[in-house]
């Protein structure tokens, strides 16, 4: 496994909120759109919640166990951490 990946993320500050752009998503609707719309963390959300590349020890820690558990191109279920309910897809 590479220690080196991409993810997006979409940020929102209820589970209820992040359960709802889920379903969405499972319906084929757009990450980067909806990224855009929905995320509170607007330097990413302005890039359809692109991350950028990242290692261990950058993300906090519930956030960095779901990226780094994912497969290119997989969306984790709603990942809470002290900033919201985060939805992460792994780019590479």
């Amino acid at each position: 496994m590479s220690n080196k990946i991409r993810c997006s993320h979409i940020l929102t500050k209820k589970q209820s909120e992040a359960l709802n752009i889920l379903e969405k998503l499972k319906k084929g609707e757009s990450f980067t759109n909806l990224a855009k719309e929905h995320s509170i963390d607007k330097a990413s959300g302005k890039k359809g919640g692109d991350l950028g590349f990242f290692t261990k020890g950058m993300m906090v820690k519930p956030f960095e166990q779901a990226a780094f558990n994912l497969d290119k191109g997989q969306i984790s279920e709603p990942i809470k951490t002290e900033f919201g309910y985060h939805i992460i897809k792994r780019i590479e």
